[in-house]
């Protein structure tokens, strides 16, 4: 269990790593891009996936693993499931908030789309650091 707990955390850690620095760095520094922009999001669209999809990966496997455990009685469900939420939460803001501003963003600079679209972030941040807080809880169990 240690193991998988710590494999765990340190793929929520990057995550929430990740996800603080697109909120911060990433995400407001494309009101300056100017003229181009369509291109710039369609290739941050594309490189991003490239870090998102092995973290998001990782974590659904780790965190499927470890609500087997806590189905067979072997991992502490409150840890466990706290973190399967924050998991659930950081997914369904993507697919439902950002992955669509990104879409509008994909035609060009939209003020509206990208204020949205920081909303949205503000909620997978929070998801992802409850997330982390989570993954520290599980791995101190």
């Amino acid at each position: 269990m240690s193991v998988l707990a710590v494999a765990h955390l340190a793929l929520v850690a990057a995550y929430a790593g990740f996800q603080w620095t697109v909120r911060v760095v990433v995400y407001p520094q494309m009101a300056g891009v100017g003229e181009g922009f369509a291109a710039y999001e369609r290739a941050h669209q594309q490189r991003i996936s490239r870090v998102v999809g092995p973290l998001f990966a990782g974590q659904g496997v780790t965190t499927v693993w470890l609500l087997v455990l806590v189905v067979r009685g072997s991992a502490p469900a409150l840890p466990v499931l706290a973190g399967a939420v924050c998991l659930a939460v950081v997914l369904a803001t993507t697919w439902l908030g950002a992955v669509p501003q990104h879409r509008v963003l994909d035609r060009g600079w939209d003020d509206q789309a990208h204020r949205r679209l920081l909303r949205v972030d503000s909620t997978r941040v929070a998801a992802a650091t409850a997330g982390l807080v989570a993954a520290v809880w599980l791995a101190l169990a």
